[in-house]
């Protein structure tokens, strides 16, 4: 069975636009300087020719993982959704144990940027949160211990 991978809308363009990059500019730009270390004569020790062809590799690399991802995406764009529990892609305003606000976005696993606010679904805060309703009380069990959250807000914006 093919396994969905969940990300929001704007991920999926982000990562679309990456796959472009890659096929378009990148790989094309490695090509050439494959061509023109090649050029250079003896290849066993031609240092420029086996960079780029690690390069290579890992430029073709991200295009399969990219490829992948892209076809077996499933998109939610939070816009679409409501409703009063947490939901992937909703956006969530929380408190802890001494009224310290935060924000957090709920998103796939490739889009996680914690320090912008967007944490994964599979994260022990993401997990905490999904299904729950504002005001309710979380424990979430982290490297640094136990820590309590009450929702004040969910959005889906």
């Amino acid at each position: 069975m093919i396994e969905k991978v969940p990300m929001t809308a704007e991920g999926h363009q982000r990562l679309e636009a990456e796959l472009k990059n890659l096929k378009h500019e990148q790989r094309p730009a490695v090509i050439k300087a494959i061509e023109e270390a090649r050029a250079h004569g003896d290849l066993s020790e031609n240092a420029e020719y086996h960079a780029a062809k690690e390069q290579q590799g890992f430029i073709e690399s991200r295009i399969q993982d990219f490829e992948g991802k892209v076809s077996r995406a499933d998109v939610f764009d939070p816009t679409d959704l409501s409703g009063e529990t947490v939901l992937f892609s909703a956006t969530v305003s929380l408190a802890d144990e001494d009224d310290k606000s935060f924000k957090y976005q709920i998103v796939g696993v490739d889009e996680v940027d914690v320090p912008g606010g967007k944490i994964s679904f599979i994260s022990p805060i993401g997990r905490a949160l999904i299904g729950r309703r504002v005001g309710d009380e979380i424990e979430v069990k982290t490297p640094k211990g136990e820590t309590y959250y009450e929702i004040t807000k969910i959005e889906f914006i």
